[in-house]
């Protein structure tokens, strides 16, 4: 009485703790792709992304930082431009990544958008983003807000990213950078430090089992389903 009766079986698997908990772990410095959201010369979202990777990189990772000044509109151009090949790139050599974007009205900007626009679910039979972790921030010109780094967790988890728990949110972007850009001491700081340090850790911690943690009862049963589709069709 207590199985499951619509349960498929063969599909169906308990948690493997040795896939969980693996002895054999990689040792590199964990890569981290940083995204920012406007092309202003001087670009809040740009400078915080800068001051965010420095930390990360005194934190133990490898930083790459892209540009998307000259990026096409999605749906403009295919998919083999250069800018659109470079971010994949990217994305693909990533084990975590940060969105950065400036809120206006009330939402992230279309240069934001538009980067995760073209970074495809799959790409060549590979998942580019399942599994990966994601920090979200966001820069504000005036008080501070929520919508732009909700509306980055919405896309987060649609791209199958592990969105980590914290993120950061700068109020009055214009008063938080000196004139050399470069952020200043502040609570706001500190709570950019807390994110990128919590990235740091759940990359590290994920990022050999990502796999497993995301493989899914339905896409089994699925995949099973059509193999059996394709078998009887060639029997027939």
């Amino acid at each position: 009485m207590d199985n499951p009766p619509n349960i498929n079986d063969d599909s169906f698997r308990t948690s493997d703790r040795d896939a969980l908990f693996p002895t054999d772990r990689a040792t590199h410095a964990p890569r981290i792709l940083l995204l920012y959201g406007s092309l202003r010369e001087r670009s809040f979202s740009r400078l915080m992304t800068e001051e965010a990777a420095r930390v990360l990189r005194k934190l133990g990772a490898e930083t790459r930082i892209f540009n998307p000044t000259d990026l096409p509109q999605p749906d403009s151009v295919d998919a083999d431009h250069p800018k659109i090949a470079e971010l994949r790139d990217l994305v693909t050599w990533s084990e975590g990544m940060v969105w950065c974007s400036p809120e206006r009205h009330g939402a992230m900007t279309g240069i934001m958008k538009s980067q995760i626009d073209w970074i495809p679910l799959s790409l060549g039979g590979v998942r580019p983003t399942q599994g990966k972790t994601l920090a979200v921030m966001q820069v504000n010109g005036g008080s501070q807000s929520f919508n732009t780094v909700n509306q980055l967790r919405i896309l987060g988890r649609w791209m199958r990213l592990l969105t980590i728990p914290n993120q950061s949110s700068v109020a009055k972007a214009f008063l938080e950078f000196d004139d050399d850009g470069r952020m200043k001491p502040s609570p706001y700081y500190n709570r950019m430090v807390d994110v990128m340090e919590e990235l740091v850790k759940f990359t590290t911690l994920t990022r050999d089992i990502k796999d497993h943690l995301v493989d899914r009862y339905s896409e089994r049963v699925e995949t099973a389903a059509e193999l059996s589709e394709r078998v009887n069709q060639k029997a027939i």
